[in-house]
């Protein structure tokens, strides 16, 4: 379960045989991320982290492991854990382990050796903390407190992560500066709307490869990721419908020419069902009753709980497991079928790859110089949840035009002048 001598000697993995595949994969992965390349350079050359450890719990993906090699070039120690066994690409592990980084991932693993896993990250006695929705922070301040005090501060990269911390910071749990790391205007659109309007639609894709054009698909939420899926999935030719209970949001949808409903009207209607709330029992018992024979059930927030799958199961007569590779059929007494993909987990890192490298490149992008900014600037800032700095999101969005080969134009002195006035223009 371990890799070779040297640091990664420390790491539980799978098999550390699959390294020369994984540096394959993650070598794939760096050619479409040229910001990150930028950045790794210059952390190499300057080296921000000398000196620092960083523990961080997020999913084990070739993208991922650039991100990481541009820390450990910055000069930090890493130890890695898994934020969903699920995803979990165990060549990749075993590519980072044979790095000198300390990797805790192997995929499938039960929820005990995952706790276990981010307890182990967090043995190293971090400066820097980054997570992925929430569970190492979490471990961090409520089991392990007496680590907390030296943390300097941490990223979150998630909606559900953030919302989890701003709860922390409520409750006066949170005893350390976290950066929302997904809060940043380029991070949203990047990311959630286009890299995940993407990458879910080819989770679903692969796992049922059903033609979507003239389906039926329901989007459960219509933030930044699902009004990604949407877009995407009706330029696929699907009858797309939303659910909401944010009015706002309920009406961008309308004007955005979706048929928003509640749930309970559309479980009888939707053929694909696609959650993305952040939300909990999004299709929850009730709806059992109503869904279509073949109904198809998928969840794209970071956590299993959006599909009741609890309730779908004490609701079969027979479950058949891997009617194709991430989809398992749910069969309900009166002979009605229902496929639910990925076991509710993250469809597009489990039954797909996750993000395009390109998206994750603006992503990583920041949060490596959010990391350099709490590194130097971590005594001036409070304990609870911060925004990234405006300059930061900006610096992110100027090099990755600049790797596009995009170029933008430059205001004039009279026109700077005149936007800074308010007086009325001569």
């Amino acid at each position: 379960m371990t890799a070779g001598a040297g640091p990664g000697s420390l790491s539980d993995i799978a098999d550390e045989g699959l390294a020369e595949a994984g540096r394959a994969r993650v070598d794939w992965a760096r050619r479409g991320m040229p910001v990150l390349r930028l950045i790794t350079e210059r952390y190499a050359g300057e080296r921000p982290f000398a000196g620092l450890t960083v523990a961080a719990c997020l999913h084990v993906t070739a993208e991922t492991a650039v991100f990481i090699g541009a820390v450990r070039d910055g000069g930090a120690r890493v130890f890695l854990a898994a934020s969903n066994p699920l995803s979990t690409q165990d060549d990749v592990a075993a590519a980072l382990a044979a790095t000198g980084a300390v990797v805790f991932a192997r995929a499938g693993v039960d929820a005990g050796t995952y706790a276990g896993h981010i307890h182990r990250a967090l043995d190293a006695r971090p400066d820097l903390v980054i997570d992925d929705g929430g569970d190492l922070v979490d471990t961090l301040c409520g089991a392990r407190p007496d680590l907390a005090g030296a943390v300097r501060g941490g990223c979150e990269s998630t909606a559900t992560g953030v919302l989890r911390l701003h709860r922390m910071a409520a409750a006066g749990a949170l005893p350390l500066p976290m950066v929302a790391a997904d809060t940043t205007a380029t991070k949203r659109m990047y990311d959630n709307t286009f890299g995940t309007g993407q990458s879910v639609l080819d989770g679903v894709l692969r796992a049922t490869n059903v033609l979507l054009a003239g389906r039926v698909v329901v989007v459960a939420g219509f933030g930044p990721c699902g009004r990604g899926i949407c877009e995407r999935a009706q330029g696929l030719g699907a009858q797309v419908m939303v659910t909401e209970v944010d009015p706002v949001r309920a009406l961008e949808a309308v004007l955005h020419g979706y048929r928003v409903l509640p749930m309970d009207d559309a479980a009888a209607l939707g053929e694909v069902f696609i959650t993305a709330t952040g939300s909990r029992d999004v299709i929850a018992a009730r709806h059992l009753a109503a869904l279509r024979d073949g109904a198809i059930l998928a969840n794209a927030g970071h956590f299993d709980a959006e599909i009741d799958v609890g309730a779908l199961a004490g609701a079969a007569v027979k479950v058949t497991r891997d009617v194709r590779p991430h989809a398992d059929e749910y069969t309900l007494p009166d002979g009605r079928r229902v496929v639910l993909l990925a076991e509710g987990r993250v469809v597009n890192l489990v039954a797909a790859e996750g993000n395009p490298p390109q998206v994750m490149d603006v992503a990583f992008a920041g949060q490596a110089l959010v990391l350099r900014w709490l590194a130097g600037e971590h005594a001036a800032l409070a304990a609870g949840v911060h925004g990234v700095p405006p300059a930061i999101d900006a610096e992110v969005a100027r090099l990755t035009l600049e790797s596009s080969g995009a170029r933008i134009d430059s205001l004039t002195e009279a026109q700077r002048e005149y936007l800074n006035s308010w007086r009325a223009a001569p």
